[in-house]
C-alpha cells in the first residue's frame, strides 16, 4: 500500500527476519558504501546495497561479533564508529560509544564507553549527528534522559525552571511527572566525548537531527497524544535548532506554547504522529527540489514528509509533502546512500522490520547539485543570528555593544539570540542599562535575561528594581507582541524571586485588569492566570464571560484551568456557570488524559468553593453529566431548523462572487456550530485528527473549499487517509493507524474523538487497504442557510482575521 510521488520507485530489498536480526532502527553509510544497521533490542549487522533491481539475501547480511546493543544512532567521523545506546532492558549502560578497527583489519573490534547516560525507555539516548565545522558531535537525547555534567561554555546555560504561575497538573495517567525541566537535550560533544556542552534543550522525545548546507541543525520533536484537544497541547513538529534554544517541554499541562516568548516555536506544525529518522537529501540523485528537502519520518502514522525550507528572518518557514506513506509502515530511519538512492527501515518496538530502497526513474533532471559548487546564500538576518550567537558560551568586552541594538529587534529569532547571548556576559556589566532601557521590547528582552542570572527568593532588590521598570510602561499602549511579552515576563519574575509587597501586587493588577478581557486568545491566557494568581476581584466574571463566549473546548479549559484557585469575586450566578460548563465539559473529547485533566479542573475548583457555596449548589454540585457527542452539542443552535441538502453547484457560484461584506462574528459561529473544531485545528485551538485549516485561505478558493466540506471523499488529505482493515472472519474495520506494537496494530476510529482506538492483532487480518471514503462526514452543512455557510468559508479563507477583506463592509 506504498504511495510515493510521480516517478519515484520503491522497492522491498529484504525482509528481517525478526527472531534472528530483530527489528531494525537504525542506518547509517561507512566510508565504503557499506550499510550498517542496528536492531533495537540487538546487535549491528552490515551489508552492501544490491544492484538495481535485485535485493538482499540472507547471506548478505553479516552480523557483527561485537558486545555492542540498543543502538539508536550511528555516525562514521573521526576514523570511528560512534553509537548511541539506548538500552531500557539495562543489560549495557546507555550512553555514547566509540567503535574503532585496532589493528587494520577492516573489522571494528574496539569498543569505548565515552560517557554513561541514565536513561529510560524510548525517550533516550538517540541520534549523533557531525556538526557544521567538522570538529565535534551532536548528541540528540530524549527527555528520559537525565542531565549529565556540561561545560560552562554551554551555550543553553543551566538556569531552567519550570517557570509557572499556577500549580501546574501533571499528566492525568501519570506520565514522566517525575520528569522536570530541561526536558529532552541536544548536547555538543568533542570527539574524545570529555567535554559536553548543551547546544539546546526543551525537547519531548528527539530521535534525529540533520543540519542543512548552511549549518543550520534541524529535529523533528514528538507530541503528546495524551493531551490532545486540550489547550497545551503542541504537535509533533520540526523544530530548527538553535545555540542556547529552549523549546519548551514540560511535563502534563506544562508545556509552553509557541506565543511564549522564553521559548522557540516550532518552524513548521505537522499533526499528530510519532516522529523518527530525519535526513536532507543531500547527494540523492532526484529532482532539485528533492535534493533540497528534508526528510522526517513518522513511525505510527506511516510517513516520510519532504519539508521544504525557506529562509525567512532569522530562521525559516517551511511546507510539508507527503513523500512515501504505507498503512502501516512503521518507518524508522532513512539515509542518503553514495549510489544516489534513499535507503529506509521500517521496525521498531519488534514489529516486522523491513529495509527499502527509493529511487528516481521520472523524466525530470535528477543531476546532482555538486555541495563544492553550489552557492551558500548569505541572508543577512541569518548572518546576523550567527553573529550574536558567536557570543553564546563565550564572555567578551565587544559583547554588550553588539548584542545591545538588538535585543529589541523586530524579528523574534534574532532576539532570542541577543538575549542568550546576554545572559553569558556578566551581569554587573549591564544590570544597569537593563533596568533603564526606554525601549520597551528591548527591556523585556534585557529583563528576562536578568531575571534568568539573578532570579532567587531571597534577591528581592532586583526583584523590587524590575518590576519598577516594567510598571513604568503603559501597557495598554503597547503593541501585542510586547504586552505577551511583558506579561509573561511578570509570571516568570514572580515565580523565580517571589511576591512583592501587596501595594506592588495592587498595581500589577490594577495595570493588568484594565487591559482584560484582551482581544486575542493568548493574551486573555496570560492575563487570566496572572490575574487568577493575584486574586483579582474582576477575574471571575471576565473569566466566566470568555468562557461562555470561546467558540472551542480548548479556550474554555484554558480560562476554567486558570481560575481553579480563585476564590475572589464570585457571585451566585457564576459559580452556577462555572459549574454548568464542567457538566458541558464531560462532553468533550480529547486524549487519553482528557477527561483526568478535565477531573482535576473540576476538583481543584470545587476545592476552592466556600461551605456555603457547596451547600448552596450541592444539587449542581452532584449532577451526573449527560452524554452527547460533538455533533449533538455543537447542533443545539439549530433547533427547529429544516435541513438542506447543499450540492456544490448551489452553492459554488454564490461563493465566488459573494466574498464581500461577510459577518465575521456569524462565520466563527458556525465554524464551532458544524462541530470543525472537534478534528481540525484553528489557531491555537480545535482537534489534531483532521487537517491544520488555518492557513486554509493559501490552498483553497471558495469552490475549492467547498468542494472538500460537501464533497469530502473526493481528494482525502493522505495525512489523514483511513485504512480499511479487514480481518478473518470478515469484520472490516474503518480508521487511521496511530501506534503499533509488535503483532498490534491500533487504529482510530472516529476523528471526533482521538481516544476511541481499537487494537487489531494482525495475525487476525486478512487485508489492510486503502479506504476511498474520507472519516470526515457529509453533509456538515446542511442546517445551516446559504448566507452562514458563505460567512464560514470566509472565516476559514481568512484565518479568523476579522480584519480580512472578506469582512469590509
Amino acid at each position: 500500500n506504498i504511495t510515493k510521488p510521480e516517478g519515484f520507485e520503491v522497492e522491498l530489498l529484504y525482509s528481517v527476519p525478526g527472531g534472528q536480526q530483530g527489528s531494525w532502527v537504525n542506518l547509517c553509510n561507512d566510508d565504503q558504501g557499506r550499510i550498517y544497521a542496528s536492531d533495537q533490542y540487538g546487535g549491528l549487522y552490515r551489508f552492501t546495497p544490491p544492484a538495481a533491481g535485485e535485493v538482499l539475501q540472507p547471506s548478505d547480511i553479516k552480523k557483527l561479533p561485537l558486545e555492542i546493543r540498543a543502538v539508536n544512532g550511528m555516525l562514521f567521523a573521526f576514523d570511528a564508529l560512534y553509537v548511541a545506546v539506548n538500552d531500557y532492558e539495562r543489560k549495557i549502560e546507555s550512553g555514547l560509544y566509540r567503535i574503532t578497527d585496532s589493528n587494520g583489519d577492516d573489522e571494528l573490534d574496539k569498543i569505548e564507553k565515552l560517557r554513561a547516560l541514565e536513561s529510560r525507555g524510548d525517550h533516550g539516548v538517540h541520534a549523533i549527528v557531525l556538526t557544521p565545522d567538522k570538529k565535534g558531535l551532536f548528541l540528540v537525547c530524549g527527555n528520559n534522559v537525565d542531565p549529565t555534567e556540561v561545560a560552562e561554555t554551554s551555550p543553553a546555560m543551566g538556569t531552567w525552571g519550570d517557570d509557572h504561575l499556577l500549580p501546574r497538573m501533571p499528566d492525568g495517567r501519570g506520565h514522566n511527572r517525575d520528569r522536570l525541566a530541561p526536558g529532552g537535550f541536544i548536547y555538543r560533544v568533542d570527539p574524545d566525548g570529555r567535554n559536553f556542552e548543551t547546544f539546546a534543550n526543551g525537547f519531548r522525545n528527539i530521535f534525529d537531527a540533520s543540519l542543512n548546507r548552511n549549518g543550520d541543525l534541524f529535529t523533528y520533536d514528538a507530541d503528546m497524544e495524551y493531551d490532545f484537544n486540550t489547550p497545551w497541547y503542541r504537535p509533533t513538529r520540526v523544530n530548527h535548532v538553535l545555540s542556547g534554544g529552549e523549546y519548551g517541554w514540560r511535563h502534563g499541562a506544562g508545556k509552553y506554547p509557541e506565543f511564549y516568548f522564553d521559548n522557540l516555536p516550532a518552524t513548521l506544525n505537522i499533526g499528530p504522529g510519532s516522529p523518527t529518522g530525519t535526513v536532507f537529501g543531500y547527494g540523492a540523485k532526484f529532482p532539485a527540489k528533492y535534493q533540497e528537502a528534508l526528510y522526517v519520518l513518522d513511525w505510527s502514522w506511516g510517513k516520510i514528509y519532504a519539508v521544504h525550507l525557506t529562509p525567512e528572518g532569522g530562521s525559516y518557514s517551511a511546507t510539508k509533502e507527503e513523500f512515501v506513506t504505507g498503512g502501516p509502515l512503521p518507518v524508522t530511519d532513512a539515509i542518503i546512500h553514495p549510489d544516489g538512492a534513499m535507503y529506509f527501515a521500517i521496525g521498531g518496538r519488534r514489529v516486522q522490520s523491513g529495509l527499502y530502497r527509493v529511487s528516481y526513474r521520472g523524466d525530470e533532471s535528477s543531476d546532482l547539485i555538486d555541495a563544492k559548487k553550489a552557492e551558500i546564500k548569505k541572508f543577512p538576518l541569518h548572518e546576523l543570528r550567527k553573529s550574536l550567537e558567536a557570543f553564546h558560551g563565550r564572555v567578551a568586552p565587544e559583547a554588550i555593544a553588539t548584542i545591545w541594538p538588538h535585543l529589541g529587534h523586530e524579528d523574534r529569532f534574532i532576539r532570542s539570540a541577543a538575549r542568550i547571548a546576554l545572559e553569558h556576559q556578566p551581569v554587573a556589566q549591564w544590570k544597569e542599562k537593563a533596568l533603564s532601557e526606554a525601549k520597551p521590547l528591548a527591556q523585556i528582552e534585557a529583563l528576562l535575561a536578568l531575571t534568568k542570572r539573578e532570579g532567587s527568593k531571597e534577591n528581592t532588590a532586583t526583584r523590587d528594581a524590575i518590576l519598577t521598570a516594567l510598571l513604568k510602561h503603559d501597557y495598554a499602549s503597547l503593541a501585542e507582541v510586547d504586552r505577551l511579552s511583558y506579561a509573561r515576563l511578570i509570571q516568570i519574575v514572580l515565580v523565580r524571586f517571589g511576591d512583592p509587597e501587596k501595594a506592588v501586587l495592587d498595581q500589577i493588577s490594577t495595570k493588568l485588569d484594565a487591559a482584560y478581557p484582551a482581544t486575542s486568545f493568548e493574551e486573555n491566557w496570560l492575563l487570566t492566570e496572572i490575574l487568577a494568581y493575584l486574586q483579582a476581584p474582576n477575574t471571575a466574571a471576565k473569566a466566566m464571560a470568555l468562557i461562555q463566549a470561546a467558540p472551542s473546548q480548548e479556550p474554555q479549559m484554558e480560562y476554567a484551568r486558570s481560575i481553579r484557585f480563585l476564590k475572589t469575586g464570585w457571585t451566585s450566578e457564576l459559580r452556577k456557570q462555572q459549574l454548568e460548563w464542567f457538566l458541558k465539559a464531560a462532553n468533550y473529547n480529547g486524549g487519553a488524559s482528557f477527561t483526568k485533566f478535565i477531573e482535576f479542573i473540576r476538583n481543584d475548583s470545587l476545592a476552592s468553593f466556600t461551605e456555603a457555596e457547596k451547600k448552596e449548589h450541592a444539587e449542581l454540585i452532584a449532577k451526573k453529566p449527560v452524554r452527547k457527542s460533538a455533533i449533538e452539542l455543537s447542533g443545539e443552535i439549530f433547533v427547529g431548523r429544516t435541513p438542506t441538502m447543499w450540492k456544490l453547484e448551489d452553492l459554488s457560484e454564490a461563493a465566488q462572487n459573494g466574498m464581500k461584506g461577510r459577518d465575521y462574528v456569524k462565520g466563527k459561529q458556525m465554524f464551532a456550530a458544524t462541530a470543525c473544531y472537534a478534528c481540525h485545528r484553528f489557531g491555537n485551538a480545535g482537534g489534531m485528527t483532521g487537517p491544520d485549516l488555518t492557513g486554509a485561505g493559501g490552498r483553497y478558493s471558495p469552490h475549492d473549499l467547498l468542494d472538500q466540506i460537501i464533497n469530502p471523499s473526493k481528494e482525502i488529505n493522505e495525512q489523514f487517509a483511513p485504512i480499511i482493515v479487514t480481518r478473518k472472519n470478515g469484520e472490516t474495520l474503518s480508521g487511521v493507524v496511530v501506534n503499533l506494537s509488535g503483532d498490534t496494530v491500533t487504529i482510530n476510529t472516529d476523528l471526533s474523538d482521538p481516544n476511541q482506538r481499537v487494537n487489531i492483532d494482525r495475525k487476525s487480518v486478512e487485508s489492510i487497504e486503502p479506504s476511498k471514503v474520507s472519516m470526515m462526514p457529509p453533509n456538515l452543512l446542511m442546517m445551516l442557510k446559504k448566507e452562514e455557510v458563505l460567512d464560514l468559508v470566509a472565516y476559514i479563507l481568512s484565518g479568523g482575521d476579522e480584519n480580512h477583506s472578506a469582512f469590509k463592509k
